[in-house]
């Protein structure tokens, strides 16, 4: 507390030094409910990114404004407080979204307004592909976090080629995270000739998932795929438990959460998940980012390491393009992402022109993210050479 306090002191007495009108850049996420871990840590990683270029002169001259407004994962919620940063606040540009069901029913804000919006946490397959050419002229969606068909992907090679399992239950919650997610590990196991012995869907809030279990225990399922976030995997781990039967759970990036983590304690231990960063120094880049996290925020812990340096990531993209257009206006900031020139050295990855006109992600292919392991209740890599391979070896 005292570090942020110190944080947000020490930008205010540098403020008034600025004769330059601050460029505003909206940021939205769950700040407070389930998703909140998520939200936080991304918010936390886009500010350190902002002080750190304002620190350094600005962007074309200019302040960052970081504009935020906890959108509480909900869709109605989301809708309503970008409008108000676009039309109220005038932000140039957005950064954020962590739910999936909210993407997809606020971003045709952003588009509508042809302001750019850069995804930084928020994984549902679509969510770049709503406003693609031809249908229309020019895309305002860009993505930096792993999108599901990688991520229902790396889940199903764990499942099925590395560890040989061919009796598989999904689990998945009601949201739009959950539904589609499930799609595209539905579409991943096809591709080898399999299908699910058992989907059970569930819904956020629930606490007992014991018949869920039961059901997928009778079916005799050997491993359990997952997508939801953070508490619900949890009293599916701890149901488990009380049932006394174990199969490993592989599922998204979410089973890396610290409420998931925490709730579950013991019983999430073993679980695999999907991983654009884990909190090691692997490389000199990584280190210092970790390091100036707990410095600012006085925690050796970051809440969802991912999310963080994805928000982090996704300012510097931002701030890249606006250094290339010269500008903030919105389609001179959407063609400076689609051609960026400028290499940009980020916690996740460099990004190297990471877009295109056609092409929205940054990352398309499984290359990126690792898979990581819940041990002695961290996130750690589950193989040695996904740790060689993220220091450069």
């Amino acid at each position: 507390m005292r570090a942020c306090l110190a944080a947000l002191l020490c930008s205010l007495l540098v403020w008034p030094a600025w004769s330059a009108e601050p460029i505003r850049i909206g940021v939205t996420g769950p700040f407070t409910g389930g998703s909140a871990p998520m939200g936080l840590s991304m918010r936390d990683g886009i500010r350190l990114a902002a002080q750190e270029l304002n620190a350094s002169g600005g962007v074309i001259g200019r302040p960052i404004m970081l504009i935020e407004r906890d959108d509480e994962a909900r869709n109605e919620r989301g809708a309503q407080v970008i409008q108000e940063l676009i039309e109220k606040d005038k932000v140039v540009a957005g950064l954020g979204i962590v739910n999936t069901g909210v993407a997809l029913a606020t971003q045709q804000i952003y588009q509508q307004a042809r302001v750019p919006v850069i995804t930084s946490v928020a994984t549902g397959t679509f969510i770049t592909k709503q406003f693609q050419p031809p249908r229309y002229p020019d895309n305002y969606v860009f993505r930096v976090s792993a999108n599901d068909r990688v991520q229902a992907e790396m889940i199903v090679e764990e499942a099925v080629d590395r560890r040989g399992f061919t009796k598989i239950a999904i689990f998945h919650d009601a949201t739009n995270y959950g539904q589609l997610g499930k799609l595209d590990l539905v579409h991943s196991l096809a591709i080898r000739g399999l299908g699910p012995a058992v989907i059970e869907r569930f819904n956020l809030r629930d606490v007992d998932m014991t018949s869920h279990l039961r059901r997928a225990r009778a079916a005799g399922v050997q491993a359990i795929l997952t997508y939801g976030i953070g508490p619900e995997l949890a009293h599916i781990a701890n149901a488990m438990s009380v049932l006394d039967w174990r199969v490993p759970l592989i599922g998204s990036w979410t089973l890396g959460m610290s409420n998931f983590i925490d709730e579950a304690g013991p019983n999430a231990e073993g679980a695999r998940m999907p991983q654009t960063y884990i909190s090691e120094d692997t490389t000199a880049r990584r280190s210092a980012f970790l390091t100036r996290y707990r410095e600012t925020y006085g925690s050796e812990r970051i809440p969802v390491p991912p999310a963080a340096a994805q928000g982090y990531d996704s300012m510097l993209v931002l701030a890249a393009a606006i250094r290339q257009a010269g500008d903030t206006e919105g389609e001179k900031i959407r063609e400076a992402l689609e051609g960026l020139k400028e290499r940009v050295e980020g916690v996740v990855m460099t990004y190297d022109r990471p877009f295109s006109k056609t092409d929205h992600e940054a990352i398309d292919d499984t290359s990126i993210p690792y898979m990581g392991e819940v041990r002695n209740g961290q996130v750690v890599f589950a193989y040695d050479r996904d740790r060689l391979r993220a220091s450069g070896q």
